[in-house]
């Protein structure tokens, strides 16, 4: 993480958010980017997660896609516990909930992306 540019790692990260929802579906996308936003300001990291794992048959798509590019996400800005995993619930429960100064950068980085990815996503929905 030394160096590294974070806000243009979130900037990135909010197009692909974006681009991979609206892919999978189309115009709910900033809607559904929307609701997983305020789910994470309001109830946190994990429950950000495990409201993507428990979307319904139409949201599943683009949740599983959000749900990989914000792993990716922490994964990349080299967050505590997602070096090597599949499993992002696990990661939270497991290892990032045990550290705090890395939990609020976690949901500071996916506040960031996620509100750079709504706007994208209504850019992209005309």
């Amino acid at each position: 993480m030394s160096g590294q540019n974070l806000d243009q790692l979130c900037a990135q990260f909010g197009w692909k958010i974006a681009d991979e929802v609206h892919k999978a579906i189309d115009k709910n996308a900033e809607n559904h980017i929307t609701k997983s936003l305020g789910i994470l300001q309001e109830d946190g990291v994990y429950a950000f997660f495990l409201y993507q794992a428990s979307r319904g048959q139409r949201e599943k798509p683009g949740a599983d896609r959000l749900q990989y590019q914000a792993k990716e996400l922490l994964k990349q800005a080299g967050i505590y516990g997602f070096a090597n995993t599949s499993d992002p619930l696990a990661a939270v429960r497991d290892h990032l909930a045990g550290n705090l100064d890395q939990l609020l950068l976690a949901k500071r980085l996916l506040e960031q992306a996620l509100i750079y990815a709504r706007y994208h996503a209504k850019a992209l929905e005309g």
